[in-house]
């Protein structure tokens, strides 16, 4: 690892981020214009990445002290009680939205409020759990008709919400949660896991027999295709359970789609929305690359030594291209990472997107060894 290269990024995410922290106070960010950024909590409280400005702040705080972090930190877990008290605004996403605001929150001070906060979001997702199909839904009927067009509907992002319910078990003591997240894990890793290691984004069962229907496009090129930032969700996810675990399927099926992932980068080490996507339009996504870059940091410490030096150097190397070419280091734009793009099919492309800013830092923290990590759960024993 070069340690210089990491120093000298993680001086500069400082040096930026204090001034975007204290001139974004109150905001809870999603993309920006104009290089400012925007405040999804007045528009969309039940955003799904409404946690992530928390979750930077956090990691910020934890690596610095300094109380701005604190303060919009704190700022943003409070505005999201809104989303706890609207029920159509409860998904699967809980865990991206409480574990980095309440859980992390509660890691760093034992507040019993944020503990408080976290438990009721676990006991929401633990309840979006079909039993016959052993999978959590996705989504609530978008409709908002209650008309059950979802009611099958799981998605290989979930993988990363897992950790809110495996952390609630360790929390209460109650192994309900644990089965709940093993469960849904076990249903991803047979339905959604390619042979090739390609992982499907979206899958519809049954909700009345738990059959297996079809998969989904979602936000990749189409049908079959090989969305990245969804093969970036299964890594990460799917070592996440493993780490909470001990489960060899799950660090073997999070190896896989890493093999399949590191396979596909291309020469230039950006990263493309799909890796099955048509050359032209070449739409990138960053927050794949930094999504990515953080499961492989991971995984590299759960194999042995040679093994990991594999994942850990192609981490290297897409962080390395995105702090290089991909990264906005003007103190006076709030953005961090560009060319940032939700979907392959959306009007917009190549933006800012708040989770790729945090995701970036995480896998620098990871490499400073200054992260709070907020996923799993690192004091176990585990076999490599």
């Amino acid at each position: 690892m070069d340690k210089t290269w990491v120093s000298e990024v993680y001086e500069k995410i400082l040096a930026k981020e204090k001034k975007v922290a204290e001139r974004s106070r109150g905001k809870i960010p999603y993309t920006t214009k104009d290089g400012v950024f925007d405040d999804k909590g007045k528009t969309d409280i039940c955003w799904w990445t409404n946690g992530f400005w928390g979750g930077m702040m956090w990691q910020l705080y934890h690596a610095t002290g300094e109380h701005v972090y604190l303060e919009n930190a704190l700022a943003t877990e409070s505005r999201l009680d809104a989303n706890l008290m609207t029920r159509q605004g409860m998904d699967h996403d809980s865990g991206f939205k409480w574990l980095p605001t309440a859980v992390a929150h509660y890691q760093m001070t034992g507040d019993t409020a944020a503990r408080n906060r976290a438990l009721l979001a676990a006991d929401n997702l633990a309840g979006r759990f079909n039993p016959v199909g052993r999978f959590i839904r996705a989504w609530n009927d978008w409709s908002g008709k209650e008309d059950g067009s979802f009611a099958g509907r799981a998605i290989i992002d979930c993988m990363m919400n897992l950790p809110l319910l495996y952390w609630a078990g360790d929390e209460l003591q109650d192994p309900k949660f644990y089965h709940i997240a093993k469960m849904h894990a076990d249903t991803a890793a047979r339905y959604f896991i390619r042979e090739d290691g390609s992982a499907k984004h979206i899958v519809d069962f049954d909700a009345n027999t738990g059959e297996y229907l079809h998969s989904v496009g979602g936000q990749g090129y189409g049908h079959g295709s090989s969305w990245t930032r969804g093969q970036a969700w299964a890594i990460y996810g799917f070592l996440l359970s493993y780490l909470y675990t001990g489960e060899e399927n799950y660090r073997a099926v999070s190896r896989k789609v890493a093999d399949y992932f590191i396979a596909n980068i291309p020469d230039s080490k950006l990263i493309p929305v799909d890796f099955r996507q048509p050359e032209s339009p070449a739409y990138e996504d960053s927050t794949a690359a930094a999504i990515a870059a953080c499961g492989l940091l991971e995984l590299a410490k759960c194999v042995p030594e040679k093994e990991g030096d594999k994942y850990e150097n192609a981490a290297l190397e897409m962080l390395k291209a995105l702090a290089d070419r991909r990264c906005s280091w003007d103190e006076d734009t709030d953005n961090l990472l560009e060319k940032c793009t939700a979907a392959y099919h959306d009007a917009e492309h190549e933006f800012s997107i708040i989770y790729g800013d945090y995701y970036f830092i995480e896998a620098v923290w990871k490499l400073m060894g200054k992260e709070l990590f907020i996923w799993g759960n690192r004091n176990k024993s585990l076999p490599i």
